[in-house]
């Protein structure tokens, strides 16, 4: 689409572009679908003293001119080239604000760098202000501008007050804008003093694709500004917006303000170097190798099985990855019935089918830990003396309690400083409560003495203290020390041979390790190296723990029973208790 702006434009398209005005017109639709909607200007806007600059091409020599060339780049910024024409011996100066009104409350802030000057002038920019002087002859000044392009709804902006504070009258004004892409939504092109509407004598897009603009007379302290919108996505957003100057004057970069915001930051470095270590040492300790560890205490000629720091079967999951899982509980059950306090055999219905049975062989006593009899009187509630695996499945299992306790029970023992899922930790109130004295502190030196980024100091400080304490490790120095002691304890399991045990001691050696062989995976392994254990070697009437298996003169069928035992009993707790199951 094509849209001539102006009087002036009328005048020129009939007198000097007639034939490719018509052929421009007849060929590109008049409205949203057919390209860019140039705004149109007023009609007593002055018209070009030349047809050249009504079409947006560069003046006749022998004039003052200004041409302004843009290109956006794929990174978001704006390649500028300014051509500052200058006959006689005049002198002409820019001094551009680089932050310009965006609306009631902000500022649009731009930054420029990357300034040359070729000819007879010279150019530089600072944080605030670009500066091009200009002398007799050609000047040529290349600069990036960085902040030009805005996301809008749904499409990008790119404004820039192509010129502006020139200390001259501009007889001619040209220019062109090159983007990444053609299509283009709109194009306005707005002159005169700093925040009017009046728009460019000229705004046009080529067939190329190029917008072209002009304008004459444009006074001293007056602007040009261009704002083009393009698709979404063009190039990055970098546009910035700061508040405009008032209250948050109480927010200027003071000697104060500078003390605190320096402490704050030495504080918060220091503070994430310290989770970085932390972080480390605990990742350190879950990948170091297993310990060399005695896990089998003679005493005499007599064996026992003793784990590492007392750790019982139901906490080595947990301990190892801070969770509690359906194997810790799976493991709890069968270390319950070693202990004598259930006892487990099979039950087949009328159609043959494999049930399991648990039954109450001890009540819970003191020797039991809370989590330990917060899962035994989940599976046998009071008044219950024994249930079926299938009627848990039905009525369901509820091991909220023995999940809550479990976690307290890592950090009673110290293996862990606080409950290792939980998001929040004395660390994260510290955090929050300096965040807020922060607040407080910064609403009042705003009111009142100013300095209010030594309260802000505080506050990112506080966010700081806050969000690091949820990465700080829960594990304590105790509880890395266990973490490669239970890795040794999976070696034992791996490596252990019955002949390494007396025979009398055989089957309580056997049936004391199998709850931590079926937490730490190594249960087909274990059951098949004592396969051929026979259970009444010490005297005793066979596996005491297992029903059905009392007369049996070795552990093969244990061996079948117990993995399909394992695979319901996880089955019913997964389904029951939302746990994860890493069987």
């Amino acid at each position: 689409m094509l849209r001539k702006v102006g009087v002036f434009a009328a005048v020129v398209t009939l007198t000097v572009l007639t034939g490719a005005a018509a052929h421009a017109q007849s060929s590109i639709p008049d409205g949203p679908e057919g390209g860019p909607s140039v705004e149109s200007a007023p009609p007593d806007l002055p018209v070009p003293s030349r047809p050249d600059e009504a079409v947006g091409r560069q003046p006749a020599p022998g004039g003052l001119s200004v041409d302004v060339a843009f290109k956006v780049g794929r990174d978001g910024t704006l390649a500028v080239t300014e051509t500052i024409t200058v006959p006689g011996a005049q002198q002409l100066e820019r001094t551009a604000n680089l932050r310009v009104p965006n609306d009631d409350e902000t500022d649009r802030v731009y930054t420029v760098r990357d300034v040359t000057a070729e000819g007879a002038g010279s150019a530089e920019a600072d944080g605030e202000t670009l500066r091009v002087r200009a002398g007799q002859g050609t000047t040529t000044v290349r600069y990036v501008v960085e902040g030009a392009v805005a996301d809008t709804a749904g499409q990008q902006e790119v404004r820039w007050p192509s010129v502006s504070g020139w200390n001259h009258v501009l007889p001619a004004v040209t220019g062109s804008f090159v983007a990444p892409v053609q299509q283009t939504s709109s194009v306005r092109c707005l002159a005169g003093p700093p925040g009017s509407g009046l728009q460019c004598a000229l705004a046009e897009v080529d067939h190329s694709g190029v917008i072209r603009f002009a304008h004459s007379g444009l006074e001293p302290g007056q602007r040009i500004e261009l704002a083009v919108t393009l698709p979404a996505g063009t190039a990055p957003a970098t546009a910035r917006f700061a508040d405009v100057p008032g209250l948050a004057n109480a927010f200027d970069f003071t000697v104060p303000a500078a003390i605190g915001l320096g402490v704050a930051a030495l504080g918060i470095l220091g503070w994430f170097g310290y989770l970085l270590v932390a972080r480390r040492r605990d990742s350190g300790a879950v990948a170091a190798p297993a310990a060399r560890l005695e896990v089998l205490l003679r005493e005499g000629d007599r064996v026992y099985f003793a784990s590492p720091d007392g750790i019982l079967p139901g906490q080595v999951g947990t301990v190892i990855d801070g969770t509690v899982d359906v194997v810790d509980v799976s493991a709890t059950v069968v270390d319950l019935a070693v202990r004598n306090y259930l006892w487990v055999a099979p039950v087949r219905d009328a159609d043959g089918v494999t049930d399991w049975r648990l039954a109450r062989r001890n009540p819970p006593d003191d020797d039991l830990h809370p989590y330990e009899r917060a899962v035994y009187e989940a599976l046998l509630p009071g008044g219950t003396d024994a249930v079926l695996l299938s009627e848990l499945r039905s009525r369901g299992v509820d091991l909220s309690a023995a999940d809550t306790a479990l976690y307290a029970d890592v950090v009673h023992r110290r293996w862990f400083s606080r409950h290792p899922g939980a998001a929040w930790s004395a660390g994260t109130w510290i955090g929050a409560a300096l965040a807020l004295a922060g607040v407080a502190a910064t609403v009042v030196l705003a009111l009142t003495v100013g300095h209010a980024l030594a309260g802000v100091a505080v506050v990112l400080a506080g966010i700081a203290v806050a969000a690091g304490s949820i990465l700080l490790p829960a594990r304590t120095a105790r509880g890395r020390a266990l973490v490669p002691q239970v890795r040794g304890l999976a070696e034992y399991l791996h490596t252990v041979s019955p002949d390494d045990v007396p025979a009398a001691d055989r089957e309580l050696v056997f049936s004391r390790s199998l709850p931590y062989a079926v937490v730490l995976g190594e249960t087909e392994g274990w059951l098949g190296r004592f396969a051929r254990l026979d259970p009444t070697a010490d005297g005793a009437g066979g596996l005491y723990w297992f029903g059905g298996l009392e007369s049996d003169r070795d552990l093969r069928r244990l061996g079948t029973h117990l993995p399909a035992l394992l695979t319901t009993l996880d089955g019913v707790l997964a389904e029951s208790a939302h746990l994860r199951s890493l069987r």
